[in-house]
Formats: C-alpha cells, structure tokens, sequence
C-alpha cells in the first residue's frame, strides 16, 4: 500500500475517531453512577482549584493559630459546640492548634489530588513509552526493557515508598517528592498493558501497510498505534488516581509523606487518630473526604471501562439497572422468535 493511500485513510480514520468519542461520552452519560460520580469528581477538583478564594470568603487560612480557641485546661480541645463552629470557622478548628479545618481541608484536597494525578501523568508517559519501545524494539530492546518492566513490577510500592523518603532531605517538598517517589516506581503495570496491546495492534493491516510506506517507529507510533492504546491507558489511568489518592494518604499517614504544616488529609489523620473521642470530626472529615474520593472515582473508572468497552458489564454492578434490564428483555425476545420459528418449521414439516 503506497503512502499516498494512506493519507487518503487519514480523514476517514479522523471522521471515525470523533464518532467513536461521541459514542463514548453517550455511553458515559447513560450510566447513572458514573455520571454521579464524574459530578463529584468535578466538584471536588474545583474546590480544590478554587481554595484560595474559599477560604479568602470564609476569612482564614490553613496556617494560622488560634490558641483563645482551645481550652488548655482539657487537653486542647476546641471551645464550642461541634468543634469550635462558627460562622468565622464554617467546620470547627482543629484541637492544640486551633487552625481552621476547613481552610485545611480545601487545601489538603489541593495536595491529595495534586499528588494523584501528577503521579498518574507520570505513570502514564512512562509506561506508554517503555511498552511501546519494548513492542517496536524486539529483540534484544525488548528483552531488557520487559526484564526491567518485571523488576519495577516486583518492587514493593509502600516499602520502597518508605525508604526513599526517609533517606531524602527535609528541605525537598514533599507534595513533589511523593509525587516522583510514586510515578517512578509504580509504572510497571502499565508499561505491560501498553505492550501486550501494541503487539497486537503491529499485526494489524494499516500497521503493516505503514510500515511498508516508509514510515519511521515514531510516525507509526503517533500516528497508528496510539489511538488504539486511547481506550486501555484511559482505563486503567482512571483506576490508578484512586490508587494513588490512598497511597498518599497511607505515606502521610505513617509520617514519612506530607509533613505539616503543609495540609494534606493523610496527614490531618495522623494528627487526628488520637482525638476520635475528644473531637471526632477532626478524624471524620478527612476520613470522610478520603472515602468520597476514593468511591467516586471507583465508579468513575470502572464507568469509563464499560463506556470504552460496551461488551464487558460493570464489575461494581452499579447504574446498570436499565442496561440489564434492556439486555433480559432483548434476550427474552429472541428466545420467544427462536421458539416460534422452531414451531412453525415443526408444524409445517408435518
């Protein structure tokens, strides 16, 4: 096949592309819970992003101390109802220090949610680069990439987590330096996915006739095999943000992530294991935030699998009732015809 008919293929390709988005943001948009969820998603990156201004309305900010809020005498915990709540604290202060929670709050979303998915970016670019050098490479690239791939695959996150921040020095950041300690070393997985999926698309024809045409590994790669990868990198990207949601949340948890006063929820649980009983939404509105994040990007990941791949049913079984409902019915309907031709052939041969 000569380039020039290739080109020819290319609007045809395009025009196919951008039919297959709007077949997906329609299957998207029919499941009620992945809807639901990409809302809460939404919402919960835009309180993220719009931080500064929620807590300028609210008149505080994540830092500062406010000791005439605590009561000393029992230990620091908050005065007032509910935590110290007020029309100047929206959620209560946090106990000992008296800062504002939800100023801690809004802003520990920034950095949960930074981390996540600056992590997942860099998750991503390498595995897209390694499993499709490793599938292009063959031979001897393949057998070292594949090999080193299996190693990274090997390597215990938290544990290698936990050293590498703990040798590092206090001065580095830590929303960055957990971010790099988890994109580099929990790429693996991916970087197999992206293989497996681009061996299978260099058999395919259009690959084979670009490769014939002249086309460099590069070319062939932009333009051939990364639209097919689009549907199972998408996929398991959106199952790794909630993923690494938590281990950041675990890392800041045993002490050796986020390190205050940066606000971050798994840092706030640290502080907050020990006041459960004393002031428990100091404990349950990260916890709760945490929760919120993790289910609702479930949802969403395990919405966008099915949207991509209409074949394959909900795993979590949740916003399907109608789709179950239409495939039963649709089932029921063939099964009657089936039946009814049967009959008829009978009645007739007789």
């Amino acid at each position: 096949m000569s380039e020039a008919f290739v080109a020819t293929q290319a609007p045809e390709a395009l025009a196919s592309g951008a039919s297959g988005a709007r077949q997906f943001w329609r299957r998207l948009r029919a499941q009620r819970a992945a809807a639901v969820a990409a809302g809460v998603v939404a919402l919960l990156v835009l309180v993220a992003l719009a931080a500064p201004l929620l807590t300028a309305l609210e008149g505080q900010d994540p830092f500062t101390y406010h000791p005439a809020l605590i009561d000393s005498a029992r230990g620091g915990v908050p005065v007032g109802s509910l935590g110290g709540v007020s029309a100047d604290h929206w959620l209560g202060v946090e106990p000992q220090t008296g800062r504002d929670l939800f100023a801690r709050l809004v802003y520990g979303a920034r950095v949960s949610l930074g981390v996540a998915f600056s992590a997942t970016v860099i998750q991503v670019l390498l595995g897209l680069v390694v499993g499709v050098a490793a599938a292009l490479g063959g031979g001897w690239i393949d057998q070292v990439l594949s090999r080193v791939t299996d190693i990274i695959v090997a390597l215990p996150l938290m544990i290698m987590s936990l050293a590498l921040l703990a040798i590092v020095p206090q001065s580095f950041p830590r929303p960055v330096l957990v971010t790099l300690v988890i994109g580099f070393i929990a790429w693996g997985t991916i970087a197999k996915i992206v293989r497996a999926q681009t061996l299978t698309l260099k058999g395919l024809d259009y690959v084979a006739a670009a490769r014939l045409s002249g086309w460099g590994a590069w070319r062939i790669a932009r333009r051939e095999l990364l639209p097919g990868l689009a549907a199972p990198v998408i996929t398991y990207a959106s199952i790794l943000i909630p993923v690494n949601i938590s281990t950041e949340a675990a890392l800041s948890f045993l002490g050796v992530g986020v390190k205050p006063p940066t606000p971050s929820w798994g840092q706030m649980l640290t502080a907050a294991d020990v006041w459960y009983q004393a002031a428990p939404q100091y404990l349950l509105l990260p916890a709760g935030s945490l929760f919120v994040t993790v289910l609702a990007l479930t949802v969403l990941g395990d919405g966008v699998r099915t949207a991509l791949d209409p074949r394959a049913a909900s795993r979590l079984g949740v916003g399907t009732g109608r789709r179950r409902a239409a495939v039963t019915a649709t089932a029921a309907t063939q099964t009657t015809a089936t039946g009814t031709g049967t009959a008829k052939t009978k009645g007739e041969s007789a």
